[in-house]
């Protein structure tokens, strides 16, 4: 590993914890009642694990809405935006470099939080799995109302390939918190990654050099 010194900056604030962990949660809470609901395993009983289910599920929604709008009423949203600056280097040291003891090629920094690869992922688990995923619970959640409603396009929707979608994504977002748990080992020490999110402070290293296209605009350098 490299011998440089390694410092710590604050990076995650309460709120950033807050909701990840909360979300971690609830996600695990969703997957373990909605595999019961399927009849894999009696764990609740399936009445309770379709009332846990339902109301952890209608709770993320409520929650989500609070993180979209702190995210566009602080300009974190800019964390998000993608670039293919360094992709491949990041990429090229998740499957080589770290193996080898390599530095990662983007350190992290407070105007910076995501890597490009991390900025794709997370962008792509934010606006278009997690939404997805909480569409299609409503439409489940809700299907005795509309299944039956006045308005054409709303009656005649099955309820099967929202269903089974519902159930693609749950397993998609599973394969998404396995790797995310496996990544978290691979600081600077097997924790390091897991105590930054429960106290807001990273590790990073001293002469770490942020460029300028990995500052989002409105943050300082």
């Amino acid at each position: 590993m490299s011998d440089k010194k390694i410092i710590k900056i604050y990076l995650y604030t309460k709120f950033e914890r807050f909701w990840h962990w909360v979300q971690a949660l609830m996600i695990i809470t969703l997957l373990i009642t909605g595999i019961e609901v399927h009849g894999t395993f009696n764990l609740l009983g399936y009445q309770w694990a379709v009332a846990v289910h339902s109301f952890v599920g209608l709770s993320w929604v409520i929650l989500f809405a609070f993180f979209v709008f702190w995210l566009f009423t602080t300009g974190e949203w800019r964390q998000y935006i993608p670039t293919t600056k360094k992709l491949f280097s990041v990429m090229l040291y998740y499957s080589i470099g770290i193996f080898q003891g390599k530095p990662h090629p983007v350190q992290k920094s407070p105007g910076a939080k995501h890597n490009p690869l991390q900025r794709l992922t997370y962008l792509a688990l934010s606006a278009l799995l997690l939404p997805v995923q909480m569409f299609t619970g409503l439409l489940y959640y809700t299907w005795n109302s509309w299944n039956n409603s006045a308005i054409p396009i709303l009656s005649v929707i099955p309820l099967t390939p929202i269903a089974l979608l519902h159930t693609l994504v749950s397993f998609m977002l599973l394969s998404f918190l396995l790797v995310h748990v496996y990544m978290t080992t691979t600081g600077h020490s097997l924790f390091s990654h897991i105590s930054g999110m429960i106290t807001g402070w990273e590790e990073i290293y001293e002469t770490t050099q942020v460029e300028d296209w990995e500052v989002p605009a409105g943050h300082k350098r």
